[in-house]
């Protein structure tokens, strides 16, 4: 087994991973990281399958977009777990048998549909102006377009991706009661005269005076 095979089976692996804890997962911000996991894994099997476009359009709009949408949708609304897993056994044999009739219908059609098929031939080579053969590659021809002609449209978009990313968070953040939390700006801002507060007090102190019925009460003690 070469190198390339090592790497198809690992993505592969976890991707099967990923996508089975997208609907098993407890908490919706875990199930959507898990998505996010299982975009980059079949962006790896593209790239093995040299198809460098559509892996880095499967980053740059899945990953960086669709799932940025997701992960601020899933954390801005008040989800309770408890309610959306409610019902969720009585309906898993329900779900289980469509998701088994899918997976046939793919197989069938994966099994069917390549049979006979012969293998398109990519052209590795191009010829240059002065009639000289000069290796191609689709990753390098989309780099050179992506950071020469569109360098100021991509770096827009990231700009605007982790704009998206830091409200996303900065808006979620919610103060819990649950979570004990120190203010450093407040610690920071202490200073030693709030910290200690020293209190007089007399050495001694006179005794009070009894009434008289815990005089009666002490005498019966005694």
């Amino acid at each position: 087994m070469d190198v390339k095979t090592g790497f198809f089976y690992l993505f592969s692996v976890v991707l099967l991973y990923a996508a089975f804890r997208v609907i098993t997962a407890r908490n919706p911000v875990h199930a959507v990281l898990h998505l996010i996991l299982a975009f980059s894994q079949a962006a790896g099997l593209w790239l093995l399958l040299k198809a460098e476009f559509l892996a880095i359009a499967l980053v740059l709009v899945y990953l960086g977009a669709v799932m940025v949408l997701f992960l601020f949708v899933v954390m801005m609304l008040d989800i309770r777990i408890d309610a959306v897993r409610r019902g969720f056994w009585k309906h898993f044999p329900l779900a289980a048998l469509i998701g088994a009739l899918v997976a046939f219908e793919m197989g069938a059609v994966l099994m069917t549909g390549f049979r006979g098929v012969e293998e398109p031939k990519a052209v590795a080579t191009l010829v240059n102006a002065a009639g000289q053969v000069v290796p191609y590659s689709n990753t390098q021809a989309l780099g050179k377009l992506m950071y020469t002609e569109y360098l100021y449209p991509v770096e827009i978009a990231a700009v605007i991706l982790l704009v998206a990313m830091i409200s996303a968070i900065a808006l979620t953040l919610r103060q819990r009661k649950d979570v004990k939390a120190s203010d450093v700006t407040a610690q920071v801002r202490a200073r030693a005269s709030d910290r200690l507060v020293v209190v007089k007090m007399s050495v001694t102190q006179a005794a009070q005076p009894l009434a008289d019925g815990d005089i009666s009460a002490e005498e019966n003690k005694a």
